[in-house]
């Protein structure tokens, strides 16, 4: 069983930041790939950062420069700074994870709220 553990969403004003952190547990073995995307209501699962086995980030076009995501491989652990938040980025964030080569898996997702 692959568990993934998120922790840090909440509100925010405009233009300050949070830190996300999602942790992963269970028989995953090597993990290839690690990261966020996210999902505001009646729009699409977009893709935030992630981060993979050898260390390359990417990161959706419309957080670049402000999101950084790293990793500790010791504890399994991502982490998404984000700073500068605007009220667009509100939406639920889910943890990913691609491990074992070929599987997947998802976390139940943290909710993101940026207003004044």
């Amino acid at each position: 069983q692959v568990q993934l553990v998120e922790s840090g969403g909440g509100l925010v004003q405009p233009g300050g930041s949070l830190r996300l952190s999602c942790a992963a547990s269970g028989s995953i073995g090597s993990i290839f790939v690690m990261g966020w995307y996210r999902q505001a209501p009646g729009k699409q699962r977009d893709l935030v950062a992630v981060i993979t086995i050898g260390g390359s980030t990417n990161y959706g076009d419309s957080v670049k420069g402000r999101f950084t995501i790293s990793r500790d491989n010791a504890q399994n652990t991502v982490y998404l700074q984000m700073n500068s938040l605007k009220a667009e980025d509100t939406a639920v964030y889910y943890c990913y994870v691609r491990y074992k080569l070929v599987l997947e898996h998802w976390g139940q997702g943290t909710q993101v709220t940026v207003s004044s």
